[in-house]
C-alpha cells in the first residue's frame, strides 16, 4: 500500500486530508506545533501544553463524516467568562494531554475516539515559538503575530526560526524515511508549511527519504506574507529552507476563481497566484483544482486524486 505523508497545518491539511482519506493508503498527517492565536492561543498560555488546533484539524479531516462528532469538535463557545471563544475540540484535546501526560499519547487517544482513517503526528514535541526576521530587520515572534500582522504588512519576511530551536519527533522522522510521497502544503508558506522544515531533522530526513517530493502551491496570496508572489516565488522561498532540486513535482491550480470572488478577495488584499514556469528540473502539473464554493480554495477531491496520479 502507498504510503503519503502530508507536512502542514491549518485549513491546507484539512483540505488535502479529507480528499486522500477516501483512497487506498497507508496516510500520515506531520502537523506544525507553533500555533499561538485564539483558543489555541490561550489554552497554551495558561496550561503550557503544545497547540491543539492544527491537531484537531487534521484528526477532524481523517475522521468519518459522522456529523455529531464533527459538530462537538468543531463547536465554539460564544457565552461564558471562561469558555468564550474556546474551541471544544481544544479543550478536549488539552483534557486529554493532561490525563495521558504526553502530546503524543493525547493524540493518539484522540485518533482512537474519533475512529481516524491514519495517524497524525506533531512535527515536535518541544514547546516553541515562531519568529520572523522582516527585511528592515524587524524581529517579530509569535505565529499569531506573523499570521495577523501589527507590524507594517508591506515589510518581506527575511527569514524564520523557532526559539528553542527544537528537534523533530521520531515517529515523524521514520513517516518521512519510510513514504512513498512527501506532500508539503498547501497552507499559508510562512506560518503553516515553513514551520515545519526549521524542526531539527526533518529536511535531513526529506532529503534522504526516496519519496517523490511534492508541494501543493497556494490558490491565493496573503497579504503580510506572500503579497505579490507567483507560483515560482512560492517555491523560491520554500526552497531557501528545503534547499534547491529536492522538490520533484509543483501541483499548482490553474483555474481563475470568479472576477466576483476575486473582488471579494481583493478587499484583503490578496490576490490570485499565477501559475508561472517554476523550474525545468521540477515538473509543474497544472490543472483545475478550485472548488466551487463561495472561497478560493482546494477541492478536496480533485487535489487528491491529481496527487494519486503522480
Amino acid at each position: 500500500m502507498q504510503k503519503i505523508v502530508v507536512i502542514g497545518g491549518g485549513t491546507g491539511s484539512y483540505t488535502i486530508l479529507r480528499g486522500l482519506k477516501n483512497h487506498n493508503i497507508e496516510l500520515t498527517a506531520i502537523v506544525s506545533m507553533m500555533d499561538s492565536g485564539g483558543s489555541t492561543g490561550r489554552l497554551r498560555d495558561e496550561f503550557g501544553f503544545l497547540p491543539q488546533g492544527d491537531v484537531r484539524r487534521c484528526l477532524l479531516a481523517l475522521s468519518p463524516d459522522t456529523g455529531m462528532l464533527r459538530k462537538l469538535f468543531e463547536y465554539r463557545f460564544s457565552r461564558g467568562v471562561g469558555l468564550n471563544g474556546h474551541n471544544l475540540g481544544n479543550l478536549f484535546l488539552t483534557a486529554l494531554r493532561d490525563i495521558t501526560g504526553r502530546e503524543e499519547e493525547a493524540i493518539r487517544e484522540a485518533a482512537k475516539i474519533l475512529n481516524i482513517k491514519g495517524r497524525v503526528l506533531p512535527v515536535t514535541t518541544t514547546n516553541c515559538q515562531l519568529g520572523a526576521i522582516l527585511e528592515n530587520n524587524q524581529v517579530v515572534v509569535g505565529e499569531t503575530n506573523i499570521d495577523i500582522p501589527r507590524h507594517d504588512p508591506e515589510l518581506k519576511i527575511k527569514k524564520l526560526f523557532l526559539v528553542p530551536k527544537p528537534r523533530a519527533y521520531n515517529e515523524t522522522i521514520k513517516a518521512i524515511l519510510a513514504a512513498d510521497k512527501i506532500i508539503i502544503g498547501p497552507g499559508d508558506l510562512f506560518t503553516s508549511v515553513i514551520p515545519n522544515l526549521l524542526v531539527g531533522g526533518v529536511v535531513p530526513a526529506i532529503k534522504k527519504s526516496k519519496a517523490k517530493k511534492v508541494y501543493v502551491c497556494n490558490i491565493m496570496t496573503k497579504y503580510g506574507e506572500t503579497t505579490g508572489f507567483k507560483a515560482s516565488d512560492f517555491v523560491n522561498e520554500l526552497e531557501k529552507y528545503l534547499g534547491k532540486d529536492v522538490l520533484n513535482y509543483l501541483v499548482c491550480n490553474n483555474k481563475k476563481p470568479s472576477k466576483a470572488l476575486l473582488e471579494d478577495y481583493q478587499k484583503e488584499k490578496a490576490e490570485y497566484v499565477e501559475p508561472d514556469l517554476v523550474s525545468k528540473k521540477i515538473r509543474a502539473v497544472k490543472t483545475d483544482l478550485l472548488d466551487n464554493i463561495d472561497l478560493a480554495r482546494h477541492n478536496p477531491e480533485k487535489l487528491a486524486r491529481t496527487i494519486m496520479k503522480l
